[in-house]
C-alpha cells in the first residue's frame, strides 16, 4: 500500500490531521475491494465511483481528504458503536472497523436498494474485526430496546434535519457528525447530547451529494427538486452579496410557484420536442419569470459549479487546492 502511504503523507504536509489509528486503517484496507472503478482518481485525492445505478447516477466514495477528516472528528474509541447513515459502498465501514477493533460495532443503514445491495456484497467479504450489518432505512422505525445504543452517527450525505429515529439511538455523550443543510452548500456539524440537550460544534462548510440516492436521480426540471437548489443558492448569495428586497420577494414567490406545482409533471430527455420543451410547466413558470430572473441567473450558475478541494493530489499549490474553493468537498 505504499501508493496510500505517499497519499497521507502529502495530506498530513497539508495540514489535514491523520492519526496512526487513521493511517493504519487506510492502510490495511483495499480500496479497490470497494469499487471496480480505476482507483488512479482516489489516489489523486478526488472521489471515485462505485457504481452507476440502472438509472445513471453515479455514486461514489468521498475524497480521501474528506474520509480522513469525518474519520478525525469521529474522535474514534475502541468498542465503540457507530451508525453510519450512507454506506459509501462499504469502505468507510470497513476503514471504521479496523479502528474500532474486535469489542466494537457499525451499523450501516442505506436507503437504496441497490447502493445497499453493492455494500451487502462487498463487506460480506471483507474480514471484519467486530461485528459489521448493513440495513434499509425502515430499520430505524422498529429498533428495540436490545439495540446497542450509538456513541457516534455518522451521515455521509447532505441532510437538512436528523431524523428523530435517529437521535433517540444516541447514548449519553454521543454525538452525530454529518453535512447539515441544503442540496448546494452545508455545514459539517457535531451534534453532541449531554443530559438530554443537544449543542452544536460547526467545523467549517462542505459539499456533499444528498443523502438518499433517489434524490440525486431526480430531474434538474422536478419542481421541488429546483425550488430546493434556488432557496439553498439564494440563501449562501445572500451572505456574501446584497441582493435588492424587490429580487429576493422575486425570488421567494418563484420557490413558492414551483412547489405548488402538480407531481408527476412530464420528464424532458433529448428526445423531447421543442413543442413539448416550450409547454412544460416549470419552463413556462421559468419564462414569465426571465424579465427580472435572467440577470440573475449567472450569479446562480456560479454557485451550482463547486471547485473541489484536493489537498492529497500532488503537484497542486501550497494550500492543497485546485481551483480556489475552501471549503472541504467529498
Amino acid at each position: 500500500m505504499e501508493e496510500i502511504s505517499d497519499l497521507l503523507e502529502r495530506l498530513r504536509e497539508s495540514g489535514v490531521p491523520i492519526d496512526d489509528s487513521i493511517a493504519n486503517a487506510m492502510q490495511s484496507v483495499n480500496i479497490e475491494d470497494f469499487t471496480d472503478f480505476d482507483i488512479n482518481t482516489f489516489l489523486m485525492d478526488r472521489p471515485i465511483p462505485f457504481l452507476s445505478t440502472e438509472n445513471g447516477t453515479t455514486k461514489t466514495i468521498s475524497a480521501p481528504h474528506m474520509i480522513v477528516t469525518l474519520l478525525h472528528h469521529l474522535e474514534i474509541l475502541d468498542g465503540c458503536h457507530v451508525l453510519v447513515l450512507g454506506s459509501k459502498g462499504g469502505y468507510i465501514a470497513a476503514l471504521l472497523d479496523s479502528m474500532l477493533g474486535p469489542e466494537g460495532a457499525v451499523t450501516v443503514v442505506e436507503p437504496h436498494t441497490e447502493v445497499r445491495r453493492h455494500t451487502s456484497e462487498r463487506l460480506d467479504l471483507f474480514e471484519s474485526m467486530g461485528e459489521v450489518r448493513v440495513l434499509p432505512i425502515n430499520f430505524l422505525e422498529s429498533v428495540g430496546d436490545e439495540f446497542r445504543p450509538v456513541d457516534r452517527v455518522l451521515i455521509t450525505g447532505a441532510i437538512r434535519e436528523l431524523p428523530p429515529d435517529v437521535k433517540s439511538l444516541v447514548g449519553e455523550g454521543g454525538f452525530v457528525l454529518g453535512p447539515f443543510g441544503g442540496p448546494v452548500h452545508q455545514r459539517l456539524l457535531k451534534r453532541e447530547i449531554q443530559s438530554e440537550e443537544w449543542f452544536d460544534t460547526d467545523l467549517g462548510g462542505v459539499v456533499f451529494g444528498p443523502m438518499d440516492l433517489e434524490e440525486a436521480e431526480r430531474s434538474p426540471l422536478d419542481p421541488q427538486n429546483l425550488a430546493e437548489h434556488l432557496e439553498d443558492i439564494l440563501g449562501l448569495v445572500s451572505e456574501i452579496i446584497e441582493i435588492e428586497d424587490e429580487t429576493v420577494s422575486r425570488i421567494e414567490g418563484l420557490i413558492i410557484s414551483l412547489r405548488e406545482l402538480p407531481l408527476g409533471l412530464p420528464e424532458l430527455d433529448e428526445e423531447s420536442t421543442e413543442d413539448e420543451i416550450m409547454e412544460h410547466p416549470v419552463i413556462e413558470l421559468l419564462l414569465m419569470e426571465m424579465d427580472w430572473l435572467e440577470p440573475m441567473w449567472p450569479i446562480f450558475g456560479e454557485f451550482l459549479s463547486v471547485e473541489i478541494a484536493s489537498p492529497g493530489s500532488p503537484g497542486e499549490d501550497e494550500f492543497g487546492m485546485s481551483g480556489g474553493h475552501e471549503d472541504l468537498v467529498p
